[in-house]
């Protein structure tokens, strides 16, 4: 394990508080992505933004990534800022590309509504809880999702 991930407090918290929350922890350049199973991720999410020497009470960004053939298939990204202590954290969770579902970010971060509906329009995962989960940027008749791999290059004829 890095120096610097060991010694970063979110990570030593949460290693605490919910150890089998984290499926893996990487640390590179002073940046510390932390991977953690969906089944944890409300409790997570939770304790990031009301722990007291934490308080990551702003979500900054929440995309995908695709990895298609592997699996699992895509990774979810969540960018959070602590505006008290000026802390960076990256969150990602790994999902099947069968039917990928997550559970929405909106009631613990409103930031993440516009955010879960791009990424639910571009990649087709579904944000469980969601409010309003609809198409953002393509039309409703849309087919497909276009930042998928297996999206073909010219589009749907």
């Amino acid at each position: 394990m890095a120096a610097d991930l060991k010694e970063n407090l979110a990570f030593q918290k949460l290693q605490e508080f919910a150890p089998a929350a984290i499926e893996d922890a990487l640390a590179f350049r002073g940046e510390v992505t932390l991977y953690i199973r969906s089944t944890h991720l409300l409790e997570v999410w939770e304790f990031l933004r009301d722990q007291p020497s934490l308080k990551f009470s702003f979500l900054a960004d929440v995309t995908a990534l695709d990895f298609y053939p592997q699996e699992p298939r895509f990774e979810v990204v969540y960018h959070l800022l602590s505006m008290e202590t000026g802390q960076r954290l990256r969150l990602k969770v790994r999902i099947a590309g069968d039917n990928p579902r997550l559970q929405s970010a909106v009631p613990v971060w409103p930031s993440a509504n516009s955010f879960e509906r791009e990424v639910f329009d571009l990649f087709g995962i579904a944000f469980e809880g969601h409010p309003f989960l609809q198409r953002i940027l393509l039309p409703e008749e849309w087919e497909g999702h276009p930042l998928r791999k297996d999206y073909p290059t010219e589009g749907y004829r």
